[in-house]
């Protein structure tokens, strides 16, 4: 009995990561997959760059290895073959005073990198969802 259980909590299982991984590529796909990421990124941080609020975070930064690393990561969660390369979200905003309105600014952008490619807005919301326990390893 206890074999036919475990095998049926196995298969039941692996159903659900299929699901859960189609319903991730599905927002990879929305996003427009590795290019449509990368772009999205792209826009997100020309807009940071001009934000008075939050351009400081950005001065030292090396922006070229930053968009690689943000688009690995949001190709990652939302279902994508990327492998994000970088840091813990901790260990990288680790002493840098970031705080809410800081947090919040950024996403600012990112909402508006999405809406200007025309990411529908439930994608949106599921990619924000996604990202939104890095909060707690952000903000200080």
């Amino acid at each position: 009995m206890k074999i036919w259980v475990s095998a049926a909590l196995v298969l039941l299982g692996s159903m659900i990561s299929g699901a859960v991984q189609a319903q991730s590529s599905e927002l990879y796909q929305q996003l427009g997959e590795r290019s449509g990421i990368e772009t999205i990124v792209e826009e997100m941080l020309l807009g940071v760059a001009d934000d008075e609020r939050i351009a400081h975070y950005f001065a030292d930064v090396d922006i070229l290895r930053l968009h690689k690393l943000i688009s690995e990561q949001v190709c990652n969660v939302s279902g994508g073959p990327c492998e994000y390369t970088g840091d813990s979200m901790a260990v990288s905003h680790n002493n840098l005073g970031i705080n809410n309105a800081d947090f919040n600014a950024l996403v600012e952008h990112l909402i508006a990198a999405m809406e200007q490619e025309n990411v529908p807005v439930a994608a949106q919301n599921e990619l924000l969802a996604l990202l939104a326990p890095m909060h707690q390893d952000i903000v200080e």
